[in-house]
Protein backbone atom coordinates (compact mmCIF):
# COMPACT_ATOMS: atom_id res chain seq x y z
CA UNK A 1 0.00 0.00 0.00
CA UNK A 2 1.13 3.53 -0.83
CA UNK A 3 1.24 5.25 2.67
CA UNK A 4 2.29 8.82 3.51
CA UNK A 5 2.57 9.92 7.29
CA UNK A 6 2.00 13.42 7.55
CA UNK A 7 3.91 14.99 10.74
CA UNK A 8 6.98 12.65 10.73
CA UNK A 9 8.45 13.56 14.57
CA UNK A 10 8.01 11.09 17.01
CA UNK A 11 5.05 9.25 16.81
CA UNK A 12 4.74 9.63 13.19
CA UNK A 13 8.39 8.66 12.47
CA UNK A 14 7.89 5.26 14.49
CA UNK A 15 4.44 4.17 12.95
CA UNK A 16 5.58 5.43 9.79
CA UNK A 17 8.91 3.01 9.77
CA UNK A 18 7.40 -0.29 10.92
CA UNK A 19 4.77 0.17 8.40
CA UNK A 20 7.73 0.66 6.47
CA UNK A 21 8.35 -2.92 6.45
CA UNK A 22 6.23 -4.03 4.14
CA UNK A 23 4.47 -0.91 2.54
CA UNK A 24 5.47 2.03 0.67
CA UNK A 25 5.83 4.64 2.91
CA UNK A 26 7.13 8.37 2.36
CA UNK A 27 7.31 10.44 5.81
CA UNK A 28 6.49 14.43 5.40
CA UNK A 29 8.46 16.68 8.27
CA UNK A 30 11.13 18.27 8.66
CA UNK A 31 14.71 18.94 7.85
CA UNK A 32 17.57 17.70 8.85
CA UNK A 33 15.01 14.54 9.89
CA UNK A 34 14.05 13.77 6.54
CA UNK A 35 16.85 13.72 4.47
CA UNK A 36 18.37 11.62 7.44
CA UNK A 37 16.02 9.03 6.70
CA UNK A 38 16.43 9.01 2.81
CA UNK A 39 19.79 9.38 2.65
CA UNK A 40 20.86 6.25 5.47
CA UNK A 41 17.08 5.11 6.90
CA UNK A 42 15.43 5.05 10.07
CA UNK A 43 16.53 3.46 13.01
CA UNK A 44 14.01 2.55 15.35
CA UNK A 45 15.78 1.50 19.23
CA UNK A 46 13.81 1.20 22.51
CA UNK A 47 11.39 -1.27 22.99
CA UNK A 48 11.72 -2.53 19.06
CA UNK A 49 14.86 -2.56 17.69
CA UNK A 50 15.06 -2.07 13.54
CA UNK A 51 16.05 -0.51 10.71
CA UNK A 52 13.91 1.04 8.08
CA UNK A 53 13.70 2.71 5.20
CA UNK A 54 11.15 4.75 4.01
CA UNK A 55 11.36 7.22 1.83
CA UNK A 56 11.18 10.88 3.40
CA UNK A 57 10.59 14.38 2.09
CA UNK A 58 9.14 17.74 3.34
CA UNK A 59 6.31 17.94 0.71
CA UNK A 60 3.50 15.08 0.34
CA UNK A 61 3.72 13.03 -3.27
CA UNK A 62 1.20 13.13 -5.72
CA UNK A 63 -0.34 10.18 -4.83
CA UNK A 64 -1.60 7.82 -1.71
CA UNK A 65 -3.58 5.04 -1.02
CA UNK A 66 -3.85 6.00 3.21
CA UNK A 67 -2.45 9.41 4.62
CA UNK A 68 -2.05 9.08 8.51
CA UNK A 69 -1.54 12.57 10.10
CA UNK A 70 0.06 12.89 13.42
CA UNK A 71 0.49 16.48 13.54
CA UNK A 72 -0.55 19.02 16.34
CA UNK A 73 -4.10 19.57 16.65
CA UNK A 74 -3.60 23.18 15.86
CA UNK A 75 -1.59 22.20 12.72
CA UNK A 76 -4.87 19.77 11.40
CA UNK A 77 -6.03 22.45 8.94
CA UNK A 78 -2.47 23.18 7.00
CA UNK A 79 -2.07 19.44 6.96
CA UNK A 80 -5.56 18.72 5.31
CA UNK A 81 -4.57 21.69 2.78
CA UNK A 82 -1.22 20.04 2.27
CA UNK A 83 -3.06 16.16 1.57
CA UNK A 84 -4.93 17.71 -1.05
CA UNK A 85 -2.33 17.19 -3.59
CA UNK A 86 -1.57 13.80 -2.93
CA UNK A 87 -5.61 13.04 -2.88
CA UNK A 88 -5.56 9.77 -0.53
CA UNK A 89 -7.71 7.28 -0.49
CA UNK A 90 -8.51 7.34 3.26
CA UNK A 91 -6.78 9.46 5.87
CA UNK A 92 -6.47 8.39 9.64
CA UNK A 93 -5.95 10.88 12.36
CA UNK A 94 -3.65 9.84 15.55
CA UNK A 95 -3.78 12.83 17.27
CA UNK A 96 -4.28 14.29 20.39
CA UNK A 97 -7.96 16.49 20.90
CA UNK A 98 -11.32 16.36 19.64
CA UNK A 99 -12.46 18.19 15.98
CA UNK A 100 -9.46 16.70 14.15
CA UNK A 101 -11.65 14.35 11.87
CA UNK A 102 -13.65 17.33 11.45
CA UNK A 103 -10.67 19.34 9.99
CA UNK A 104 -9.69 16.61 7.65
CA UNK A 105 -13.11 15.84 6.05
CA UNK A 106 -13.74 19.17 4.87
CA UNK A 107 -11.10 19.83 2.26
CA UNK A 108 -10.78 16.12 1.26
CA UNK A 109 -12.58 14.01 -0.36
CA UNK A 110 -11.67 10.20 0.70
CA UNK A 111 -12.71 8.70 3.57
CA UNK A 112 -11.36 10.06 7.16
CA UNK A 113 -11.17 7.77 10.13
CA UNK A 114 -10.68 8.03 13.77
CA UNK A 115 -8.07 6.48 15.51
CA UNK A 116 -6.09 6.39 18.65
CA UNK A 117 -2.42 4.94 19.48
CA UNK A 118 -0.81 4.15 22.75
CA UNK A 119 2.89 3.53 21.30
CA UNK A 120 5.24 5.38 23.20
CA UNK A 121 8.04 7.37 20.82
CA UNK A 122 10.88 9.89 21.37
CA UNK A 123 12.48 11.40 18.52
CA UNK A 124 15.94 11.06 19.67
CA UNK A 125 18.16 12.70 17.13
CA UNK A 126 17.63 13.08 13.15
CA UNK A 127 17.12 9.47 11.62
CA UNK A 128 16.73 8.08 14.60
CA UNK A 129 13.54 7.19 16.70
CA UNK A 130 13.03 5.90 20.16
CA UNK A 131 10.20 3.69 20.98
CA UNK A 132 9.30 3.68 24.52
CA UNK A 133 6.51 1.66 24.75
CA UNK A 134 4.77 -1.22 22.35
CA UNK A 135 0.95 -0.31 22.24
CA UNK A 136 -1.81 -0.52 19.86
CA UNK A 137 -3.75 1.35 17.33
CA UNK A 138 -7.15 1.13 17.36
CA UNK A 139 -9.22 2.78 14.49
CA UNK A 140 -12.40 3.01 13.20
CA UNK A 141 -15.36 5.04 11.53
CA UNK A 142 -15.10 8.03 13.08
CA UNK A 143 -18.79 8.12 13.75
CA UNK A 144 -19.25 5.13 15.05
CA UNK A 145 -20.60 1.76 13.69
CA UNK A 146 -18.76 -0.94 11.69
CA UNK A 147 -16.76 0.05 8.24
CA UNK A 148 -15.35 -1.97 5.80
CA UNK A 149 -12.54 0.89 5.01
CA UNK A 150 -11.82 0.58 8.47
CA UNK A 151 -11.27 -3.56 8.56
CA UNK A 152 -9.35 -2.77 5.03
CA UNK A 153 -6.95 -0.19 7.14
CA UNK A 154 -6.15 -2.15 9.77
CA UNK A 155 -5.48 -5.04 7.65
CA UNK A 156 -2.37 -2.97 6.37
CA UNK A 157 -1.17 -1.86 9.91
CA UNK A 158 -1.15 -5.95 10.97
CA UNK A 159 0.76 -6.84 8.38
CA UNK A 160 3.34 -4.96 9.41
CA UNK A 161 2.86 -6.70 12.70
CA UNK A 162 1.65 -3.59 14.11
CA UNK A 163 -1.35 -4.19 16.67
CA UNK A 164 -4.47 -3.23 15.18
CA UNK A 165 -8.36 -3.20 16.52
CA UNK A 166 -10.73 -2.03 14.64
CA UNK A 167 -13.52 -0.29 16.92
CA UNK A 168 -17.40 0.32 16.53
CA UNK A 169 -17.18 3.10 19.43
CA UNK A 170 -14.65 5.53 17.91
CA UNK A 171 -16.75 8.73 19.46
CA UNK A 172 -16.41 6.95 23.10
CA UNK A 173 -12.77 6.33 22.84
CA UNK A 174 -11.95 9.60 21.49
CA UNK A 175 -13.14 11.16 24.57
CA UNK A 176 -11.96 8.49 26.79
CA UNK A 177 -8.47 9.57 25.69
CA UNK A 178 -9.48 13.28 26.01
CA UNK A 179 -10.18 12.35 29.89
CA UNK A 180 -7.08 10.97 30.20
CA UNK A 181 -5.14 13.56 28.46
CA UNK A 182 -7.08 16.48 30.31
CA UNK A 183 -5.77 14.98 33.55
CA UNK A 184 -2.16 14.38 32.68
CA UNK A 185 -0.85 16.97 30.44
CA UNK A 186 -1.19 19.96 31.59
CA UNK A 187 -0.54 19.01 35.36
CA UNK A 188 1.95 16.94 34.64
CA UNK A 189 3.63 19.83 32.30
CA UNK A 190 2.81 23.17 34.64
CA UNK A 191 4.25 20.61 37.62
CA UNK A 192 7.28 19.58 35.58
CA UNK A 193 6.63 16.13 36.60
CA UNK A 194 6.70 12.67 34.76
CA UNK A 195 3.38 10.66 34.50
CA UNK A 196 3.96 8.73 37.77
CA UNK A 197 4.09 11.67 39.76
CA UNK A 198 0.22 11.49 39.46
CA UNK A 199 -0.41 7.93 41.04
CA UNK A 200 -1.26 9.29 44.50
CA UNK A 201 -1.36 13.12 46.51
CA UNK A 202 -3.03 16.20 45.89
CA UNK A 203 -1.81 16.02 42.10
CA UNK A 204 -3.38 12.64 41.65
CA UNK A 205 -6.80 14.21 42.59
CA UNK A 206 -6.45 17.50 40.66
CA UNK A 207 -6.23 14.70 37.64
CA UNK A 208 -9.02 12.55 38.19
CA UNK A 209 -11.43 15.31 38.71
CA UNK A 210 -10.10 16.79 35.24
CA UNK A 211 -10.83 13.69 33.96
CA UNK A 212 -14.89 13.55 35.56
CA UNK A 213 -15.18 16.59 34.41
CA UNK A 214 -14.22 15.31 30.53
CA UNK A 215 -16.51 12.54 31.14
CA UNK A 216 -19.82 14.28 32.22
CA UNK A 217 -18.94 16.83 29.08
CA UNK A 218 -18.61 13.62 27.21
CA UNK A 219 -22.42 12.08 28.31
CA UNK A 220 -23.73 15.85 27.78
CA UNK A 221 -22.95 15.53 24.49
CA UNK A 222 -24.37 12.46 23.78
CA UNK A 223 -21.36 10.09 24.49
CA UNK A 224 -21.53 7.54 27.24
CA UNK A 225 -18.85 7.98 29.48
CA UNK A 226 -19.18 6.98 33.47
CA UNK A 227 -16.88 9.23 35.37
CA UNK A 228 -15.46 5.77 37.09
CA UNK A 229 -14.22 4.67 33.81
CA UNK A 230 -12.16 7.71 32.70
CA UNK A 231 -11.02 7.71 36.31
CA UNK A 232 -10.07 4.09 36.04
CA UNK A 233 -8.67 4.84 32.73
CA UNK A 234 -6.33 7.67 33.91
CA UNK A 235 -4.97 5.83 36.85
CA UNK A 236 -3.99 3.00 34.06
CA UNK A 237 -1.97 5.18 31.58
CA UNK A 238 -0.54 6.72 34.51
CA UNK A 239 0.73 3.74 36.03
CA UNK A 240 1.90 2.11 32.61
CA UNK A 241 3.57 5.19 31.63
CA UNK A 242 4.89 6.51 35.18
CA UNK A 243 8.79 7.29 33.55
CA UNK A 244 7.22 8.97 30.87
CA UNK A 245 7.05 12.81 29.92
CA UNK A 246 3.83 13.98 28.83
CA UNK A 247 3.88 15.59 25.54
CA UNK A 248 2.79 19.11 26.81
CA UNK A 249 5.29 18.54 29.29
CA UNK A 250 7.83 18.05 26.58
CA UNK A 251 6.12 21.06 24.73
CA UNK A 252 6.46 23.54 27.37
CA UNK A 253 10.57 22.33 27.99
CA UNK A 254 11.40 23.24 24.61
CA UNK A 255 9.48 26.04 23.80
CA UNK A 256 6.67 25.36 21.52
CA UNK A 257 3.22 25.97 21.70
CA UNK A 258 0.75 23.10 23.21
CA UNK A 259 -2.36 21.12 22.57
CA UNK A 260 -4.32 23.01 25.26
CA UNK A 261 -6.91 24.09 22.67
CA UNK A 262 -7.84 20.61 21.70
CA UNK A 263 -7.75 19.13 24.89
CA UNK A 264 -8.72 20.77 28.33
CA UNK A 265 -9.62 23.59 25.86
CA UNK A 266 -11.89 21.29 24.44
CA UNK A 267 -13.65 20.24 27.34
CA UNK A 268 -14.28 23.80 28.11
CA UNK A 269 -15.92 24.87 24.97
CA UNK A 270 -18.52 22.12 24.69
CA UNK A 271 -19.30 21.90 28.67
CA UNK A 272 -22.76 23.39 29.26
CA UNK A 273 -22.01 23.79 32.73
CA UNK A 274 -18.82 25.04 34.47
CA UNK A 275 -15.34 22.58 34.51
CA UNK A 276 -13.41 24.78 37.01
CA UNK A 277 -10.32 21.83 37.02
CA UNK A 278 -10.44 21.62 33.19
CA UNK A 279 -11.25 25.83 33.23
CA UNK A 280 -8.12 26.37 35.43
CA UNK A 281 -5.85 24.43 33.60
CA UNK A 282 -6.49 25.77 30.24
CA UNK A 283 -5.88 29.18 31.45
CA UNK A 284 -2.57 28.78 33.32
CA UNK A 285 -1.12 26.86 30.12
CA UNK A 286 -2.33 29.51 27.79
CA UNK A 287 -0.86 32.23 30.29
CA UNK A 288 2.28 30.70 29.82
CA UNK A 289 1.98 30.76 25.85
CA UNK A 290 1.01 34.19 25.89
CA UNK A 291 3.87 35.10 27.93
CA UNK A 292 6.16 33.33 25.15
CA UNK A 293 4.33 34.93 22.25
CA UNK A 294 2.80 31.50 21.11
CA UNK A 295 -0.46 32.76 21.07
CA UNK A 296 -1.93 36.35 19.78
Amino acid sequence: MRILVFGAGSLGSLIGGLLAATHDVTLVGREPHVSTVRDQGLEITGEIETTTYPDADTTVPDSAELAIVTVKSYDTGEAAQALRAADPDVVLSLQNGLGNEESLSEPLDGAVLAGTCTYGARLVEPGIVGCTGVGTVTLGARGGGDSAVAERTAGAFESADVDTTVAADMPRRLWEKLAINAGINAITALARVENGALAEGAAGDVAARAAAETARVARDSGVELPDERAIDRLEAVVETTAPNRSSMYQDLEAGQRTEIDAINGAVCERASEPVPINETLTALIETWERGRNLRS
